[in-house]
Protein backbone atom coordinates (compact mmCIF):
# COMPACT_ATOMS: atom_id res chain seq x y z
CA UNK A 1 0.00 0.00 0.00
CA UNK A 2 1.47 3.39 -1.00
CA UNK A 3 2.34 5.82 1.79
CA UNK A 4 0.06 8.76 2.48
CA UNK A 5 1.54 12.01 1.14
CA UNK A 6 2.77 14.40 3.81
CA UNK A 7 1.11 17.77 4.37
CA UNK A 8 4.14 19.39 2.76
CA UNK A 9 3.78 17.22 -0.35
CA UNK A 10 0.03 17.87 -0.61
CA UNK A 11 0.42 21.62 -0.26
CA UNK A 12 3.33 21.71 -2.71
CA UNK A 13 1.09 20.16 -5.38
CA UNK A 14 -1.73 22.57 -4.58
CA UNK A 15 0.57 25.61 -4.58
CA UNK A 16 1.83 24.71 -8.06
CA UNK A 17 -1.60 25.60 -9.50
CA UNK A 18 -1.11 29.34 -8.99
CA UNK A 19 -0.87 32.23 -6.51
CA UNK A 20 -4.37 31.84 -5.08
CA UNK A 21 -3.59 28.20 -4.31
CA UNK A 22 -0.40 28.96 -2.35
CA UNK A 23 -0.36 27.28 1.08
CA UNK A 24 2.21 25.83 3.44
CA UNK A 25 2.05 23.31 6.24
CA UNK A 26 1.90 24.50 9.83
CA UNK A 27 4.81 22.50 11.24
CA UNK A 28 5.44 21.92 14.93
CA UNK A 29 3.52 23.05 18.03
CA UNK A 30 2.27 26.59 18.41
CA UNK A 31 1.55 29.25 15.85
CA UNK A 32 4.01 30.01 13.04
CA UNK A 33 5.98 33.22 13.59
CA UNK A 34 4.04 36.26 12.41
CA UNK A 35 0.79 34.33 11.92
CA UNK A 36 -2.55 34.47 13.76
CA UNK A 37 -5.17 31.76 14.40
CA UNK A 38 -7.81 31.64 11.69
CA UNK A 39 -10.46 32.35 14.31
CA UNK A 40 -9.09 35.89 14.64
CA UNK A 41 -9.96 36.51 11.01
CA UNK A 42 -13.61 36.39 12.06
CA UNK A 43 -13.36 39.42 14.32
CA UNK A 44 -15.95 41.85 13.04
CA UNK A 45 -15.24 44.50 15.66
CA UNK A 46 -14.30 48.08 14.79
CA UNK A 47 -10.64 47.43 15.70
CA UNK A 48 -10.45 44.02 14.01
CA UNK A 49 -8.64 43.05 10.82
CA UNK A 50 -11.77 43.05 8.69
CA UNK A 51 -12.75 46.62 9.50
CA UNK A 52 -9.22 47.73 8.66
CA UNK A 53 -9.17 45.62 5.51
CA UNK A 54 -12.49 46.99 4.27
CA UNK A 55 -11.29 50.57 4.83
CA UNK A 56 -8.06 49.81 2.93
CA UNK A 57 -9.93 48.25 0.01
CA UNK A 58 -12.38 51.16 -0.04
CA UNK A 59 -9.52 53.66 -0.36
CA UNK A 60 -7.66 51.56 -2.92
CA UNK A 61 -10.73 51.16 -5.14
CA UNK A 62 -11.85 54.77 -4.75
CA UNK A 63 -15.29 54.07 -3.34
CA UNK A 64 -17.04 55.63 -0.36
CA UNK A 65 -19.50 52.73 -0.20
CA UNK A 66 -18.30 50.47 2.57
CA UNK A 67 -20.65 47.67 1.55
CA UNK A 68 -19.00 47.51 -1.89
CA UNK A 69 -15.53 47.30 -0.35
CA UNK A 70 -16.82 44.72 2.13
CA UNK A 71 -18.20 42.55 -0.68
CA UNK A 72 -14.97 42.73 -2.69
CA UNK A 73 -12.89 41.98 0.42
CA UNK A 74 -14.98 38.96 1.36
CA UNK A 75 -14.94 37.65 -2.20
CA UNK A 76 -11.13 37.73 -2.25
CA UNK A 77 -10.81 35.97 1.10
CA UNK A 78 -13.35 33.34 0.05
CA UNK A 79 -11.38 32.72 -3.14
CA UNK A 80 -8.23 32.02 -1.11
CA UNK A 81 -9.96 29.58 1.22
CA UNK A 82 -11.72 27.79 -1.64
CA UNK A 83 -8.59 27.55 -3.76
CA UNK A 84 -6.42 25.76 -1.21
CA UNK A 85 -9.16 23.43 0.02
CA UNK A 86 -10.64 22.58 -3.38
CA UNK A 87 -7.15 22.12 -4.82
CA UNK A 88 -6.21 19.60 -2.14
CA UNK A 89 -9.54 17.78 -2.46
CA UNK A 90 -9.39 17.41 -6.22
CA UNK A 91 -5.66 16.73 -6.61
CA UNK A 92 -5.00 14.56 -3.56
CA UNK A 93 -8.36 13.41 -2.17
CA UNK A 94 -7.75 15.22 1.10
CA UNK A 95 -9.40 18.20 2.77
CA UNK A 96 -7.30 20.76 4.70
CA UNK A 97 -8.22 21.58 8.27
CA UNK A 98 -9.58 25.13 8.66
CA UNK A 99 -10.22 24.82 12.39
CA UNK A 100 -10.10 28.33 13.90
CA UNK A 101 -7.48 27.34 16.47
CA UNK A 102 -5.29 25.12 14.28
CA UNK A 103 -5.13 26.99 10.97
CA UNK A 104 -3.18 30.25 10.70
CA UNK A 105 -3.14 33.35 8.52
CA UNK A 106 -1.10 36.45 7.86
CA UNK A 107 -2.05 39.34 5.59
CA UNK A 108 0.93 41.44 4.47
CA UNK A 109 0.39 45.15 3.65
CA UNK A 110 0.67 44.30 -0.03
CA UNK A 111 -0.36 40.91 -1.36
CA UNK A 112 -2.94 38.27 -0.58
CA UNK A 113 -3.75 36.30 2.53
CA UNK A 114 -1.00 33.82 3.49
CA UNK A 115 -2.05 30.49 4.96
CA UNK A 116 -0.37 27.87 7.15
CA UNK A 117 -2.59 24.84 7.66
CA UNK A 118 -2.32 21.56 9.60
CA UNK A 119 -2.19 18.23 7.81
CA UNK A 120 -5.20 17.60 5.56
CA UNK A 121 -7.46 14.59 6.14
CA UNK A 122 -8.32 11.96 3.54
CA UNK A 123 -12.04 11.33 3.14
CA UNK A 124 -14.38 9.53 0.77
CA UNK A 125 -16.98 12.30 1.11
CA UNK A 126 -15.11 15.28 -0.31
CA UNK A 127 -18.22 17.37 -0.93
CA UNK A 128 -19.48 16.82 2.60
CA UNK A 129 -16.11 17.63 4.14
CA UNK A 130 -15.78 20.80 2.06
CA UNK A 131 -19.31 21.86 2.95
CA UNK A 132 -18.68 21.36 6.66
CA UNK A 133 -15.12 22.67 6.78
CA UNK A 134 -15.23 25.53 4.28
CA UNK A 135 -18.82 26.70 3.79
CA UNK A 136 -20.14 26.20 7.32
CA UNK A 137 -16.90 26.23 9.29
CA UNK A 138 -15.11 29.15 7.62
CA UNK A 139 -17.18 31.15 5.14
CA UNK A 140 -20.27 31.43 7.36
CA UNK A 141 -18.41 33.03 10.31
CA UNK A 142 -16.44 35.15 7.85
CA UNK A 143 -19.67 36.49 6.35
CA UNK A 144 -21.06 37.23 9.82
CA UNK A 145 -17.89 39.12 10.73
CA UNK A 146 -17.87 41.08 7.47
CA UNK A 147 -21.44 42.21 8.07
CA UNK A 148 -20.57 43.23 11.63
CA UNK A 149 -17.52 45.19 10.44
CA UNK A 150 -19.42 47.18 7.81
CA UNK A 151 -21.20 50.44 8.73
CA UNK A 152 -23.83 49.97 6.01
CA UNK A 153 -25.78 46.71 5.68
CA UNK A 154 -24.41 43.95 3.44
CA UNK A 155 -26.87 41.29 2.32
CA UNK A 156 -26.22 37.81 3.71
CA UNK A 157 -27.56 36.43 0.42
CA UNK A 158 -25.05 38.53 -1.53
CA UNK A 159 -22.18 37.12 0.56
CA UNK A 160 -23.40 33.55 -0.04
CA UNK A 161 -23.40 34.40 -3.74
CA UNK A 162 -19.80 35.59 -3.39
CA UNK A 163 -18.91 32.28 -1.76
CA UNK A 164 -20.42 30.41 -4.70
CA UNK A 165 -18.72 32.66 -7.25
CA UNK A 166 -15.37 32.18 -5.50
CA UNK A 167 -15.86 28.41 -5.62
CA UNK A 168 -16.53 28.45 -9.37
CA UNK A 169 -13.57 30.77 -9.93
CA UNK A 170 -11.29 28.33 -8.10
CA UNK A 171 -12.63 25.47 -10.21
CA UNK A 172 -11.91 27.38 -13.42
CA UNK A 173 -8.32 28.11 -12.40
CA UNK A 174 -7.73 24.54 -11.29
CA UNK A 175 -9.23 23.06 -14.47
CA UNK A 176 -7.17 25.42 -16.64
CA UNK A 177 -3.93 24.44 -14.90
CA UNK A 178 -4.78 20.75 -14.55
CA UNK A 179 -7.22 19.73 -17.31
CA UNK A 180 -6.99 16.14 -16.09
CA UNK A 181 -8.64 17.25 -12.84
CA UNK A 182 -11.32 19.42 -14.44
CA UNK A 183 -14.12 16.85 -14.46
CA UNK A 184 -13.67 16.06 -10.76
CA UNK A 185 -13.51 19.77 -9.88
CA UNK A 186 -16.70 20.65 -11.74
CA UNK A 187 -18.49 17.61 -10.29
CA UNK A 188 -17.58 18.70 -6.77
CA UNK A 189 -18.76 22.24 -7.51
CA UNK A 190 -22.08 20.86 -8.74
CA UNK A 191 -22.57 18.91 -5.51
CA UNK A 192 -21.73 21.90 -3.33
CA UNK A 193 -23.95 24.29 -5.27
CA UNK A 194 -26.82 21.83 -5.18
CA UNK A 195 -27.09 21.68 -1.41
CA UNK A 196 -27.64 24.17 1.40
CA UNK A 197 -26.29 26.67 2.18
CA UNK A 198 -25.07 27.35 -1.39
CA UNK A 199 -28.23 26.07 -3.07
CA UNK A 200 -29.99 28.90 -4.88
CA UNK A 201 -26.88 31.08 -5.17
CA UNK A 202 -26.72 30.52 -8.92
CA UNK A 203 -27.20 28.16 -11.82
CA UNK A 204 -24.42 25.86 -13.00
CA UNK A 205 -24.78 24.33 -16.46
CA UNK A 206 -21.76 22.20 -17.36
CA UNK A 207 -18.97 24.79 -16.96
CA UNK A 208 -21.16 27.90 -17.19
CA UNK A 209 -22.30 29.61 -14.00
CA UNK A 210 -24.62 32.55 -13.46
CA UNK A 211 -25.18 33.71 -9.93
CA UNK A 212 -28.49 34.96 -8.55
CA UNK A 213 -26.95 38.05 -6.89
CA UNK A 214 -24.42 40.76 -7.71
CA UNK A 215 -21.15 41.41 -5.88
CA UNK A 216 -21.59 45.20 -6.47
CA UNK A 217 -18.39 45.53 -8.50
CA UNK A 218 -20.31 47.63 -11.04
CA UNK A 219 -20.63 50.37 -8.41
CA UNK A 220 -16.88 51.08 -8.41
CA UNK A 221 -15.75 54.19 -10.33
CA UNK A 222 -14.38 52.07 -13.19
CA UNK A 223 -16.35 48.93 -12.43
CA UNK A 224 -18.52 46.79 -14.66
CA UNK A 225 -20.31 43.46 -14.58
CA UNK A 226 -18.53 40.21 -13.79
CA UNK A 227 -18.89 37.27 -16.16
CA UNK A 228 -21.22 35.41 -13.81
CA UNK A 229 -23.32 38.42 -12.70
CA UNK A 230 -27.08 38.14 -12.37
CA UNK A 231 -27.42 41.40 -14.32
CA UNK A 232 -27.12 41.58 -18.11
CA UNK A 233 -26.53 45.34 -18.04
CA UNK A 234 -25.39 47.51 -15.13
CA UNK A 235 -28.33 48.83 -13.06
CA UNK A 236 -28.91 52.56 -13.08
CA UNK A 237 -27.14 54.28 -10.22
CA UNK A 238 -28.85 56.99 -8.15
Amino acid sequence: MPEEPSATEVFREVTAVGPYFAVEAAVGPGRPTGFRPLGELYDGGPEGFLAERIATVSARLGTAESRVAASISQLGLAARLWSVTLGAAVLTGTVPDLAPDRAYWHHPPHGMLELRLPAPVRTADLAGALRDGVVTGALAPLATAVRAATPTPVSERLLRGNAASALVGAVRQLAAHRPDAGRTAWSLAGELLGHAPLAGTGTLHQTSFRRSTCCLYYRLPNGGLCGDCVFRTPPARP
